[in-house]
């Protein structure tokens, strides 16, 4: 029979406590967090050079300044049938509005200088809250335009919803479920 001894030093057996618990704690801290990955890579939108990089990153040329910079509030029901088909397009681009349920966002709107095809104009929305782009959309405001997410479209007859204007949108879903006074 053999016996096998070791002899550990207090430093040694310390520096390997300390290891194990670090460990133990960073599996704990990974585990239970909890900001989804989603949340994370939520880009940045508090300025306007980061709301037109956003932009750019989708292949979109913008004039430099927005048209329209307006304050929107999300609407707070679930129920509310123009904010639930808005919200449908944003969580098809891998945004949810209803965390933003009641809150007043800032909405961006920049006119589209490289849109194929363009007979009308056609505007870029994005929704800012607390300096951070929750969604947004693309319109095309010609009599055959449609409203599509951020990505540019390949071909003329991409199928979307017909046109509505964002401000429209987030407007009447806003006055549908504002308290009665």
């Amino acid at each position: 029979m053999f016996v096998l001894t070791a002899k550990l030093s207090k430093s040694k057996l310390l520096a390997a406590g300390v290891i194990l618990i670090a460990a133990v704690l960073l599996i704990v801290l990974l585990a239970t967090a909890d900001v989804s990955p989603a949340e994370n890579a939520k880009p940045a939108g508090g300025t306007n050079e980061e709301r037109v990089a956003f932009l750019a990153t989708f292949g979109w040329s913008v004039n430099a300044e927005p048209k329209e910079t307006q304050k929107v509030r999300i609407p707070d029901t679930a129920d509310n049938e123009v904010f639930a088909r808005y919200n449908e397009l944003q969580k098809s681009q891998g945004y949810d509005l209803t965390a933003y349920a009641g809150k007043e966002v800032t909405r961006y709107v920049y006119e589209i200088l490289n849109y194929p095809d363009a007979s009308a104009p056609v505007y870029a929305s994005v929704l800012v809250y607390d300096g951070v782009i929750i969604g947004g959309d693309v319109t095309n405001t010609a009599p055959d335009g449609v409203i599509h997410g951020f990505t540019m479209p390949q071909t003329e007859s991409q199928t979307a919803e017909p046109v509505t204007e964002p401000t429209e949108i987030m407007t009447e879903a806003a006055t549908e479920s504002a308290p009665e006074e």
